[in-house]
């Protein structure tokens, strides 16, 4: 009988066009096992949310895998001496991965690849990262090359079917138990709002992809709209791998409408990241433009503290941005138009620096991604290798009135549901009620934002 086949379990939570799973139960019995290593990561060992999400979709696979007489194999520690232990336990030699491309990953895979033989396969990506290139073979910066690089080698690979039977070792090694892990909050239970928002798991994002097929036509315009939110919310299911982003472009494929255009493009930003880690494996946590390094931060421990725990509560007094900073802390999800103007009005209007930002959307989003996060708010900031810049200072009042987001202030600030359109997105001070006062003046935050970026230039 062929040797047991280890599958090692990371973002990659599905059944089908899972490369590693489908590769291990052509080669002999599968021994399938999720580690969860908090030390390789450090400071991005998964947050609150992203730890509430993880433990639904391994339950959701667990009840897959025990379809099929099979079971994912649990264990904590560092990953890298809990798989070689395993591998001892049952006598395998072969350790079946999808690649991935956090810094911590890359240096355990090579740790791994030196002690077993590890079998990497590319399944997390519509390409794999480091496959698009310029015409001298070095890797892209910059997005806009990147994507129409990208467009031109599409279409990615064919989708693999989920195995039809898995065939178990002779015994089950010994495995923690999920509860045990203690990945949902209970004093106090904070994620009333995710169960009610999110269902989790692999059926539940290929339903999210069948509503989304007949709903991406108009992605292009309602993207903008929180009020309606015309978007996927595919991204936490992308995320943690339950569907992977090759699925979803073979379902939509045929599409011929801007709305498709436009999402695939979002689906080219989500390889672009990874190619940016790559480059720059500490992009969460360090500036690449020179300049940010000597901005005069507000610091957010002291004389801003009270600042950020304002914006964090979603009580800076600005309604749009409220609104957002709530939608996350009840979902772990904020609609991406409000993600970016929450993100400018922190950097810019409250001068507190973006990595504070990153870690709490880090820590509060079902999507937090280390590549798209970082990249993300090192685009808002101006401090990236690709980026907006500086002194692009989104206004939130006028967003909020140009989207349209009534609708959306008044579910998640209902402090302030009583106001007309014309009132709600920003309150004269005695139609406020309850809801504060602005906690910095927009044209007080945008001067302080330039003199800092200024100084920091000059």
């Amino acid at each position: 009988m062929s040797k047991p086949q280890i599958v090692w379990l990371r973002r990659d939570l599905r059944m089908a066009d899972n490369p590693a799973l489908h590769h291990a139960a052509q080669a002999g019995p599968v021994v399938a096992v999720y580690v969860l290593d908090d030390e390789r990561a450090k400071g991005h060992a998964y947050g609150g949310a992203s730890r509430w999400w993880l433990h639904h979709s391994l339950e959701s696979l667990g009840k897959s895998f025990g379809k099929r007489n099979a079971r994912i194999i649990l264990r904590r520690g560092d990953a890298v001496e809990e798989l070689c232990r395993l591998a001892q336990e049952v006598g395998a030699d072969t350790v079946h991965a999808n690649r991935h491309y956090e810094p911590w990953w890359r240096k355990a895979q090579s740790e791994l690849k030196e002690r077993l033989d590890l079998q990497l396969y590319d399944g997390n990506y519509l390409l794999p990262p480091g496959a698009v290139t310029t015409g001298s073979g070095t890797p892209y910066k910059i997005y806009t090359p990147f994507s129409k690089a990208t467009l031109e080698q599409l279409p990615p690979r064919d989708e693999l079917p989920e195995p039809e039977t898995l065939s178990s070792p002779d015994t089950w090694p010994a495995s923690d138990a999920l509860e045990d892990w203690h990945l949902l909050p209970t004093k106090p239970d904070w994620a009333g709002g995710m169960r009610d928002f999110w269902t989790v798991g692999e059926d539940a994002a290929h339903e999210r992809l069948a509503w989304w097929t007949d709903r991406v036509e108009v992605y292009d315009e309602g993207r903008n709209f929180p009020s309606v939110d015309e978007t996927s919310q595919l991204s936490p299911h992308l995320h943690f791998g339950e569907i992977s982003p090759v699925q979803v472009w073979h379902a939509l494929k045929d599409r011929r409408s801007a709305g498709w255009k436009t999402f695939e493009k979002e689906l080219i930003w989500r390889d672009y990241a990874q190619n940016a880690i790559c480059q720059f494996p500490a992009y969460a946590t360090q500036s690449y433009r020179d300049e940010f390094d000597r901005i005069e931060w507000r610091d957010h421990t002291d004389e801003a503290a009270a600042d950020l725990e304002a914006w964090q509560q979603g009580l800076t007094g600005y309604p749009i941005v409220d609104a957002g900073m709530r939608q996350l802390w009840q979902t772990g999800w904020m609609h991406n138009r409000v993600r970016m103007i929450a993100a400018s009005f922190l950097i810019k209007h409250l001068l507190i620096d973006w990595r504070v930002g990153e870690q709490w959307f880090w820590d509060t989003l079902v999507d937090a991604d280390y590549a798209s996060n970082a990249c993300n708010w090192q685009w808002v900031a101006g401090s990236g290798v690709d980026s907006n810049m500086f002194v692009r200072i989104m206004a939130p009042l006028t967003q909020s009135e140009k989207f349209d987001a009534a609708g959306y202030i008044r579910e998640y600030v209902p402090e302030l549901k009583h106001l007309p359109d014309s009132e709600i997105h920003d309150p004269a001070d005695g139609r406020r009620g309850r809801y504060p006062d602005k906690i910095v003046g927009h044209k007080e935050g945008r001067e302080r934002a330039l003199a800092a970026y200024k100084a920091a230039k000059s």
